[in-house]
């Protein structure tokens, strides 16, 4: 069962303790057409397999901005509208903070991935054409089919760890805009989806956490 919250999560982060095909966190918005993309996230994980970080679906397809970081360890699937590219040679740590932003523009159809303040080469992926229509985004699973599909299996693309600092905008944020949100400095809020504030849902065993910090 669903439960639709609005709320501020600065200072707050979500853990999801173990694996499951059943829990998720679901984001509410109202956009419908982007023509440009940037999500941003802090996750927190040992796993060693392919687990998801961030999906978005349409009804015209469950693979409409999809995040997913790979069983390889430097690498990660990216989907734009279907479109599959792989992120090579990235330098992602176990049980570590890694700050993780992806942008994508339709107009020239380029991704690039940005892990802990460093930008990956521009791969090809989409162009032309808008995300469009109405938008369903998890965290904590796969969207194997508008809004669900986690099935048995899918629960070995499950994301168990701590994630953080959630924001998405409708267009590519420059390299001092990532820069600064790598660096937990100044960086514009998410004009789709804001991390301090932010209406979402969850089910099953999600917990809303203070962020883990180091004591000065």
């Amino acid at each position: 069962q669903f439960y639709t919250l609005l709320s501020n999560l600065s200072g707050k982060m979500f853990t999801f303790p173990q694996q499951t095909s059943t829990t998720e966190v679901r984001f509410t918005t109202q956009r419908q057409d982007m023509r440009a993309v940037t999500v941003c996230l802090r996750s927190f994980t040992d796993l060693k397999r392919e687990h998801s970080l961030f999906s978005l679906a349409l009804p015209t397809g469950a693979n409409g901005f999809l995040i997913i970081k790979s069983a390889q360890s430097d690498a990660f699937d990216i989907w734009v509208r279907e479109q599959h590219v792989k992120i090579e040679a990235q330098d992602f740590k176990l049980n570590m903070w890694q700050s993780i932003c992806a942008t994508w523009d339709a107009s020239s159809g380029l991704i690039q991935l940005w892990l802990n303040g460093k930008p990956s080469s521009k791969k090809y992926t989409s162009s032309g054409h808008s995300i469009n229509g109405p938008m369903i985004i998890v965290l904590g699973q796969d969207q194997d089919s508008y809004g669900g599909g986690f099935d048995t299996k899918q629960s070995f693309q499950s994301f168990v760890g701590m994630m953080e600092d959630v924001h998405m905008w409708d267009y590519t944020l420059s390299p001092c805009e990532i820069q600064g949100y790598m660096d937990e400095h100044y960086y514009p809020e998410g004009n789709v989806l804001n991390w301090n504030s932010v209406e979402f849902q969850s089910v099953g065993r999600v917990l809303i956490e203070e962020k883990l910090r180091a004591c000065n």
